[in-house]
């Protein structure tokens, strides 16, 4: 039956959508509601053979990609994508999305890295793993981000923030950047053969879309460190960071620390980490 209700969910979804909400001329003859099979297979970049398939329950294993094109014509919302994936993931008895069953990058924080971040009290800093899970962090990481919803998920991660969350294009005035660098990240490790983020790969895919494809196959700019960030925040305005990252291979970890780039900055971050005055110096080009 999952195999039909994936066909059904997607018959629906399409008889949904006027195709005036595409660009679509409306056209006065249609004798069924929403789009055609034909202009959504057009529009999705698929032959309308393979969707009649999907549609009819016919194929059950819909790659991430398609699913993701589908998603964006469709105009889906970020939970809509969400039930779309996991109805193909039963769909094909979890044949889409088989890397989940791999073990996750350890999640373990050694004492010494705990008391190291706390030395670095109250300055943002954060413990990351291959993935950007975000495994540890100063209070003054979370006065810094938790304002814009980076630590809203109970185990919050960079990338699945950057690419889902609506509030990150306005937390990062220079997202194409920052969005590129965590995509690249992730195609490093998935060539690698790191399954987990082959699984993260296929699920940004799915329910962030194009905004994530595009950047995952564009050509890699070349890493900078330490590289500048600039973040919006509502409170202490927009702050221009220098952005240290420490690999820590043998835990399979990075220490990533957020150091003003100007006196402004510097001024902003002890204001809202209630740093004495001063005493975070701006890093000089």
């Amino acid at each position: 039956m999952s195999g039909n209700e994936l066909a059904a969910y997607l018959r629906g979804l399409r008889e949904a959508v006027r195709p005036g909400d595409v660009g679509l001329p409306e056209g006065p003859r249609r004798r069924t509601p929403g789009l055609r099979r034909a202009e959504l297979a057009t529009l999705a970049g698929i032959s309308v053979e393979y969707l009649t398939r999907l549609e009819q329950g016919r194929d059950r294993n819909p790659s991430a990609q398609v699913l993701g094109a589908l998603a964006d014509v469709l105009g889906l919302s970020f939970e809509q994508r969400l039930h779309l994936r996991h109805l193909a993931k039963m769909a094909g008895g979890d044949a889409l999305l088989c890397s989940a069953a791999a073990s996750s990058p350890a999640r373990t924080v050694r004492p010494t890295l705990r008391a190291l971040l706390d030395r670095l009290e109250p300055a943002p800093a954060v413990l990351l793993n291959r993935l950007d899970d975000v495994l540890a962090h100063t209070a003054g990481y979370a006065l810094m981000v938790a304002a814009l919803g980076v630590l809203d998920d109970d185990q919050p991660n960079l990338a699945r923030y950057v690419f889902t969350d609506p509030r990150a294009r306005a937390a990062f005035p220079e997202w194409g950047a920052v969005a590129a660098g965590r995509a690249t990240a992730l195609r490093l490790a998935a060539a690698m053969g790191d399954a987990r983020a082959g699984h993260l790969v296929e699920e940004l895919t799915i329910t962030a879309g194009a905004g994530f494809t595009e950047l995952l196959h564009a050509p890699p700019a070349p890493p900078a460190t330490p590289y500048r960030e600039r973040l919006a925040h509502p409170g202490a305005g927009e702050l221009r960071l220098v952005v240290e990252s420490l690999d820590l291979a043998d835990a399979d970890q990075r220490l990533v620390v957020y150091l003003p780039a100007d006196e402004t900055t510097a001024a902003s971050l002890d204001h809202l980490t209630g740093r004495q005055p001063g005493a975070l110096h701006a890093v000089t080009a």
